[in-house]
């Protein structure tokens, strides 16, 4: 059966609670209540059509900055009454922005200018692809008249030739439409959009400048709501598979169960928490998984991330004579400079369309969903590697209270962001020693959780944390950045002030790039000091609600969080935390060492 996509109309959908978007955020459209253009109606343009699939997906926010070549565009999407034009400081912000917002959405889409702009997003837009995530990058092209001549235009590298973008987007995007006519206009849009929502990928798509507002016979009508042809399961593949992965698991003494990131892609989560509840295993994550998994699940482990892992993890998955992992990406971040304890015979590895279990057999045209929710039926329960955890367990300490006026340790600041999570909050955490801090987080039911494990971009956490508030209001989001990534994208804090959002930023001020330093030491991991409290009220210049602090001791700590919480709850609130050097979790010490190991070896012979 086919899936509709359509209207989500311009509200808010809530979030699911376990990290993921909601279900059918980007596959489920209702009928439009926007009137029909007429045929011959001057509304009946390619700019509304786009518009109108914006919406129609689940898009109620597009991130842009403006250029020559798209400004007549951005006129029709302000046009359209259920889009939100959010005009960014760059186009790098912008795209982050979008990947933010399609984490919480689904689906997210930014527009840019030719070239210039298209060339400054590609970094997000790659984020976006290998994070399997769907945005919509929308350029302003060129005048139709100038494809096929000898022109040199501005905004080029200065030859005739305007496929420089489109070849430099294709490797980072699943689908590339450049409209420079009316005729196929309508086809290449409605392709696009619904490769990304299939694929889970970024698309491309560039629109010539001088079409947006000339109307057309093919966009005479409101956009009809397509379908989306689902991928289905070979019933013969799945019988054989869950036949092997049952009596492969059934004959373990204690296997465990792993969820990885790709079980956001696959929109497996729930097929995989049935499994656990009907199995009893162990549940444990991956570290670019936290949030897919809620983490009050009765037998909910924690992360498993090899030597890093949090605390008795790893010895119950490694020490485990089978396990599951469903959607795992094994690089060499996720697996300590691959040094993780795994034995490929002992495994089942679920991909979202493929099973392979040990050293084989595997299964092709599976779905992880399908898979999992067959499989739940046919385990016996087996509650052993759990029952072992909690014979090993032992409560997590408390770091030693800082006596009055002591510097303020990074343990003690996060044991106060603890306290700040609930439902109706979200953590996100920049690349840095953050990634290592947020993990030790035990996230309440329904609180969100996002980080860039896979492409690991500093900076990204700026426009991530304005995209993933954007999308969801209605929840307080709570960022950690270092003051190395924050001083690559800090402009568009603006834009933060200028949408009036309350989300929460720690700038942790350590005086450098701290996570590089634990893998290769330089000079050139010491940055210039920024007053960054200064630099946001200056962005501030009284126009919005902002509020800042610096703290350097955990009673002023303390204190900018009651303020945060309290009388400032309703501001965008920046505290500077300053903290040594060489303050840093004992993950990243080990991390580090294991990295920087697997990034120096010698060539073979």
């Amino acid at each position: 059966m086919d899936t509709n996509v359509g209207d989500l109309v311009s509200r808010k959908p809530p979030c699911d609670g376990i990290g993921s978007p909601p279900n059918g955020a980007a596959t489920a459209i209702q009928s439009s209540a926007t009137p029909h253009a007429a045929v011959g109606s001057p509304d009946a343009t390619l700019g509304r059509h786009l518009s109108r699939r914006l919406v129609q997906i689940g898009v109620t926010d597009v991130f842009s900055v403006p250029g020559d070549f798209n400004l007549t565009l951005l006129d029709h999407l302000i046009a359209e009454p259920g889009l939100n034009l959010v005009g960014c400081c760059n186009e790098l912000n912008a795209g982050y922005a979008a990947d933010g917002y399609a984490r919480a959405r689904g689906v997210g889409a930014c527009v840019v200018t030719f070239t210039v702009g298209g060339l400054s997003v590609l970094n997000a837009i790659a984020g976006a692809y290998s994070e399997n995530l769907p945005v919509v990058c929308i350029v302003g092209g060129p005048n139709s008249n100038d494809y096929g001549t000898n022109r040199v235009l501005h905004h080029t590298i200065g030859l005739p030739d305007f496929s420089q973008e489109l070849r430099c987007f294709q490797t980072v995007t699943c689908f590339q439409a450049v409209v420079n006519n009316l005729e196929d206009a309508h086809e290449l849009i409605d392709t696009a959009i619904s490769t990304a929502l299939k694929e889970s990928k970024p698309v491309y798509i560039s629109i010539s400048c001088n079409l947006p507002a000339i109307p057309h016979p093919t966009f005479s009508c409101e956009p009809v709501p397509f379908a989306l042809s689902p991928k289905l399961t070979n019933q013969t593949g799945l019988e054989a598979a869950v036949e092997a992965a049952a009596k492969f698991l059934n004959k373990a003494v204690k296997p465990v169960m792993v969820g990885g990131p790709k079980l956001r892609v696959a929109k497996a989560s729930e097929a995989f928490l049935g499994l656990a509840n009907a199995c009893g295993y162990a549940v444990a994550v991956m570290p670019s998984a936290k949030g897919l998994v809620p983490e009050h699940h009765a037998h909910f482990i924690g992360t498993y991330w090899g030597a890093v892992s949090t605390a008795f993890c790893a010895e119950i998955v490694e020490s485990a004579d089978a396990y599951l992992f469903a959607g795992s990406i094994f690089n060499d971040y996720s697996s300590v400079g691959y040094s993780l304890l795994l034995k490929k015979e002992k495994a089942i590895i679920l991909e979202p369309d493929r099973v392979v279990i040990g050293n084989g057999p595997a299964f092709g045209c599976v779905l992880m969903k399908d898979f999992l929710k067959a499989l739940s039926k046919r385990l016996k329960q087996n509650t052993t590697a759990y029952e072992n955890y909690q014979r090993i367990f032992v409560p997590d300490g408390q770091p030693l209270k800082c006596e009055p006026k002591e510097p303020l340790r990074v343990n003690v600041l996060f044991k106060h962001i603890q306290d700040m999570l609930s439902s109706e909050s979200a953590m996100i955490a920049e690349t840095g020693d953050s990634w290592f801090n947020c993990q030790k987080l035990k996230l309440p039911r329904g609180c969100g959780y996002e980080f860039q494990m896979q492409y690991g971009s500093i900076g990204w956490s700026v426009g991530a944390t304005l995209g993933y508030a954007q999308a969801v209001p209605e929840k307080r989001v709570i960022a950690c950045i270092g003051d190395g990534s924050f001083q690559v994208t800090a402009q568009d804090v603006s834009t933060m002030l200028r949408c009036g959002q309350n989300s929460v930023i720690f700038l942790i001020n350590n005086g450098g790039y701290t996570i590089e330093v634990e893998i290769h030491d330089g000079p050139y991991n010491v940055i210039k000091n920024w007053n960054y409290t200064g630099l946001v009220e200056a962005i501030h210049n009284g126009e919005g609600k902002c509020w800042t602090a610096k703290v350097h001791y955990e009673e002023e700590l303390i204190e900018a969080i009651q303020t945060a919480t309290g009388p400032k709850k309703d501001c965008l609130c920046f505290i500077e935390v300053i903290v040594h050097k060489d303050d840093t979790s004992k993950e990243l010490l080990e991390w580090g060492s294991r990295v920087s190991a697997a990034n120096g070896r010698p060539p073979n012979p």
